[in-house]
């Protein structure tokens, strides 16, 4: 059979070297045939990986101007129907996301957000990969059911094992997934009753449970190190460094001083959590003239994990470290992140470092980075800096060196509250475990000036990094957050309304008017459910390879250079600064600018898997927790209304859970979506949102991270004028409402 013969494409032709004109452009696609990515337009025109915004910015302005120009240059207005996709993580519900596979667009990518798997399937994992029926839901998101799985590797099931008389059973650990598998006798493993298990479905017909069978035993629910063994298994992280990485990072030696530039002499200090065992980053301040000057110095990494290394490759892979309770899953061998990597006091480390001058006003002057030897003077934690800047203990550093620390800090808050910046006000949960690995108490974790000290700091490097590489002009891995979309916007607008708070329009919005909310409602009963609001309107930041911004930050430029002990996108960013400044020859590799957006997605992706974990994590240990504790009363306020019920969040550990419908009052029950109520006919109790609320544990299960809760009438419940059904926002709410019926 003769082949026809491929139709010619103008990128077959003689390139043209640089960046084109408008009259060039209009000339390529006139004569293109076919629809022209912006990689093909690159390659024709051999456009470099710095010319890329540039010419993305020329195509842009070809829209419109030119017909049929839009249509050239591939900038398509939707999806297909159907549509490969890959899972990149959960949003904040825990509910998948997914992006189009092979996105090169001039347009921001579409959010998917998939729907529950079917009965008797494994849930979607960070990775993969499947064929997606889309439905359109606004300018940029869809939903998504999955149509066909293309992942070339088994997808395995992860359970508790229940014996019964003809093998087992697997109850899965994921909530969402309302399927069980049945194990026979000879498919096992050797697993006993209530271990958790790794499995993989067997083939199968007809209705009823799938069979399985289990290929790794991975510990039972009474031991606590199996709830960080949940999350490691079912989202897939890399735990286990080959062998030829560990060797790679034994054959590790310390740093000499060569041309690096001597800090040793300079009281560089680390502050860290308590429990931190890597110390990435150390910091000094001094006074100068009317401002500041601040060093910020990293571990330099990229000395030791060299570009297309086994254990760059590995560094790669991983995306970043994952942080449990009881344990931590390292980018890096130890013999890295808590050996020659980490800054220890009274060592010399090798570092990268920034020296920046602020002014009076907290803004930055001038900074430059160069490659040096530091040897760390101290090795504190929040608490000590906190309490001895307090109590004007010098903790033997130079004097007042603890002072200039907080008092460039000062500079430099009252510096991001003139740009405006979004300040959510979430308390963090610490999970204190025993000698034994069991939950000991849970607290709010402490938020502290000595916490914001650091972050002041991190973030003034992160900005100088990013500005740097775009005045080198070099590739940089960018961390960026788009502002929130109008659907979320929509939302929030209406949750406000129901505090009788305005908020502006989307187009008008900057993050200090969000803040301006926060303050607003500061020391207000409304003020957890309004921070959590605004937290769930928000984008996730991601990184790319192009700027759009930092919207929460309200910085034009951005990126990661702090911490390349867990994050593969601050090791990237180190190696282009090394490269550009001529600081050594360990820096990004010649083709390396070229898969920058291949690894934003990779890492991005990571990322999430990683935050998914950890609140995976955390709710399965809040659950062992309270497990004993079935049958006690705890106060809460209403975190979600929906027709189902109630989500209700437990007041002194922020533990999650829910109260279904038949563990309300017995009543008939208005649900509005826009009011975020549940209105009883009877009863006339109005269940809203922020609303405190006294619920019964009735069920925990660790497996999962559930807890389901009863509703206990209280005193304050009883109804007033403002709750009566004849009160017209009721009414109303009737109208729009759905009704459901409690028992």
């Amino acid at each position: 059979m003769v082949k026809p013969k491929r139709a010619a494409r103008s990128s077959d032709k003689k390139p043209v070297q640089g960046l084109p004109g408008i009259a060039e452009l209009h000339a390529f696609l006139a004569q293109s045939h076919g629809r022209m990515t912006i990689h093909d337009i690159g390659r024709a025109f051999s456009v470099t990986a710095e010319q890329r915004p540039a010419l993305r910015r020329l195509l842009k302005s070809l829209s419109g101007s030119h017909p049929g120009s839009e249509a050239k240059t591939n900038i398509a207005q939707s999806l297909p129907e159907r549509c490969l996709v890959e899972i990149t993580g959960t949003d904040r519900d825990g509910d998948p996301l997914a992006r189009p596979v092979g996105w090169d667009r001039d347009k921001p990518m579409p959010i998917i957000f998939m729907r529950p798997e079917r009965r008797g399937q494994p849930a979607l994992a960070p990775g993969s990969r499947v064929i997606a029926k889309l439905r359109r839901i606004s300018s940029d998101r869809y939903e998504g059911s999955t149509v066909k799985r293309m992942d070339l590797r088994p997808i395995s099931i992860i359970g508790v094992f229940h014996t019964t008389a003809h093998g087992g059973r697997i109850e899965p650990v994921d909530r969402k997934v309302r399927a069980e598998w049945v194990v026979a006798a000879d498919a096992t493993a050797g697993a006993q009753n209530g271990e958790i298990v790794r499995a993989y479905p067997l083939p199968a017909s007809g209705y009823g449970p799938k069979p399985a069978r289990i290929v790794e035993r991975l510990g039972t629910m009474s031991d606590a190190s199996s709830i960080s063994l949940i999350a490691i298994a079912s989202l897939g992280i890399p735990h286990n460094f080959p062998s030829d990485v560990l060797d790679e990072a034994a054959q590790a030696k310390a740093i000499r001083l060569g041309t690096r530039v001597d800090l040793r002499t300079i009281p560089l200090v680390t502050i860290d959590g308590a429990d931190a065992r890597d110390f990435d980053d150390a910091v000094f301040a001094e006074p100068d003239g009317q401002g500041y000057r601040i060093i910020v110095a990293i571990a330099d990494v990229a000395y030791y994990v060299k570009s297309g290394s086994a254990l760059d490759h590995e560094a790669r892979n991983r995306g970043n470290s994952v942080y449990f309770p009881d344990r931590v899953v390292p980018m890096l061998p130890e013999a890295l992140s808590n050996g020659w990597c980490s800054l220890r006091p009274g060592e010399d480390r090798g570092c990268l470092f920034v020296d920046i001058r602020i002014g009076a006003d907290g803004r930055p002057i001038g900074h430059y980075f160069g490659r040096g030897l530091m040897r760390s003077a101290a090795r504190l934690t929040y608490e000590q800096a906190q309490s001895a800047h307090q109590r004007q203990d010098s903790l033997d550093l130079p004097v007042h060196a603890l002072d200039h620390l907080f008092a460039a800090y000062q500079l430099l808050a009252k510096a991001r509250v003139e740009r405006g910046t979004l300040d959510l006000d979430l308390p963090e949960r610490q999970i204190m475990l025993d000698s034994n690995g069991k939950v000991s108490s849970v607290a709010p974790r402490p938020r502290l000036d000595s916490h914001r000290l650091i972050e002041e700091f991190m973030i003034l490097a992160n900005v100088a990094a990013a500005e740097e590489l775009e005045r080198l002009k070099l590739a940089c891995m960018y961390r960026v957050h788009a502002p929130p979309s109008p659907e979320k916007l929509d939302a929030l607008r209406n949750l406000l309304l129901t505090f009788e708070i305005n908020l502006k329009s989307g187009d008008q919005l900057h993050p200090r008017d969000l803040d301006q909310v926060l303050k607003h409602v500061a020391g207000t009963a409304a003020a957890p459910l309004v921070n959590e609001a605004i937290l769930r309107s928000q984008s996730q930041a991601q990184y790319a390879p192009e700027s759009i911004g930092h919207f929460g930050l309200g910085l034009r430029s951005y990126a990661h250079f702090t911490s390349p002990i867990r994050r593969y996108a601050d090791l990237l960013v180190h190696r282009a600064l090394i490269t550009g400044l001529n600081l050594g020859r360990d820096g990004l590799s010649p083709d390396a600018a070229g898969s920058f957006t291949e690894l934003a997605e990779h890492i991005t992706v990571t990322e999430r898997r990683a935050a998914d974990a950890e609140r995976q994590s955390t709710d399965r240990y809040l659950a062992a927790y309270l497990e004993d504790q079935i049958g006690t009363e705890f106060t809460g306020r209403i975190s979600g209304v929906t027709r189902f019920g109630l989500f209700v969040t437990l007041t002194n550990i922020g533990a999650s859970g829910f109260v279904p419908f038949a563990q309300l009052p017995d009543d008939f029950w208005h649900h509005d979506e826009r009011s975020g109520t549940l209105s009883g006919k009877r009863t006339r109790l109005v269940y809203r949102l922020a609303d405190p609320i006294i619920v019964r544990l009735i069920e925990a299960t660790p497996a999962t991270g559930g807890l389901i809760f009863t509703a206990v009438p209280s005193a304050e419940m009883v109804p007033d004028a403002h709750k009566r059904p004849n009160h017209p926002a009721v009414r109303k709410s009737r109208k729009r409402g759905r009704h459901g019926r409690g028992r």
